[in-house]
């Protein structure tokens, strides 16, 4: 990985994880994409650590890597053998990496991952453009099924003959007793 410019954007963008709802990258993924070690990224990380507020980075806990570990099927060889929980850099947090680490390489990789960065956050929004679409088409829809709906019904009660009640033959008495009492008196 001597050349930044061999590393895919595909690469990149697979190294980006949502943890605490924020996207970032593991320290020992961006020390393979700057070519460190890890030791020596998280070193420098440590001799700057005024530049790297809670919103640039922050430390995994047991839980949230017991998490990543089972949910990418990953041994816990992938902690590289250190004692401690792998950092997480936002996007923020991994330009200031360039910053810190003061090689061309890592200046150029930062290019590349801010990139990637960027391409995610296009995605993302267009996205949520077309959930939004999908949405409004949605709520039309439903209201055409309402309408047509009336529409079936208004011509099925137009095609279905209306019953009138039949007339009865004959005279009907209202009250007997009335005319019984009026005669018995």
């Amino acid at each position: 990985m001597n050349n930044p410019e061999l590393i895919p954007p595909e690469v990149i963008k697979a190294k980006i994880l949502l943890i605490r709802g924020m996207k970032v990258i593991l320290d020992k993924d961006l020390a393979k994409l700057y070519d460190v070690a890890t030791s020596r990224l998280n070193e420098q990380v440590k001799r700057n650590r005024d530049r790297f507020p809670a919103d640039f980075m922050f430390q995994l806990d047991k839980k949230e890597f017991d998490s990543l570990i089972s949910h990418f099927a990953i041994s816990k060889s992938y902690k590289g053998g250190t004692r401690k929980l792998p950092n997480a850099f936002t996007e923020q947090g991994v330009a200031m990496l360039s910053s810190v680490l003061k090689s061309k390489r890592a200046v150029q990789v930062n290019i590349q991952i801010m990139r990637a960065f960027v391409k995610l956050r296009e995605i993302i929004s267009t996205h949520k453009e077309l959930a939004q679409k999908l949405k409004e088409l949605e709520l039309k829809i439903e209201s055409h099924d309402k309408n047509i709906t009336a529409i079936f019904d208004a011509i099925n009660q137009l095609l279905t003959p209306e019953e009138k009640p039949k007339r009865k033959i004959g005279f009907e008495v209202k009250e007997k007793t009335y005319l019984y009492k009026v005669i018995c008196k």
